[in-house]
């Protein structure tokens, strides 16, 4: 059986977005069953936005558990000096344009925030 995976892009730094569609549904999907495997990939400003929001810091250890991973663009986090700050928090941080646009060109389910 193939594993269903979601990728979620959080590319929106705005709190009730953050908190009512990326953690709460990741974490949500995760407990729920709804896919195997659930990445939100942080590219923009929440790679900035999450070191410092500490309402966003207690929620991302609560989807980590659920078992969401995260994981960070490298040249956003480089740009806003926060790749240190991000790898504390438990977000893996890498290159992910190549990899974003092969998930686009295979269509996989992508959520948009």
């Amino acid at each position: 059986m193939e594993m269903k995976k979601l990728h979620i892009l959080w590319s929106n730094d705005n709190l009730h977005t953050s908190q009512f569609l990326v953690m709460f549904y990741s974490t949500q999907s995760k407990i729920n069953h709804h896919w195997d495997d659930v990445t939100v990939i942080l590219w923009g400003s929440p790679v900035k936005f999450v070191t410092e929001n500490k309402i966003i810091q207690e929620e991302l250890v609560i989807a980590m558990q659920a078992g969401v991973k995260f994981s960070a663009c490298v040249s956003c986090a480089r740009k806003f000096g926060v790749v240190s700050k991000l790898e504390e928090l438990g977000i893996e941080v890498e290159p992910w344009t190549e990899p974003f646009t092969d998930l686009v060109k295979n269509n996989a389910p992508i959520v948009y925030a």
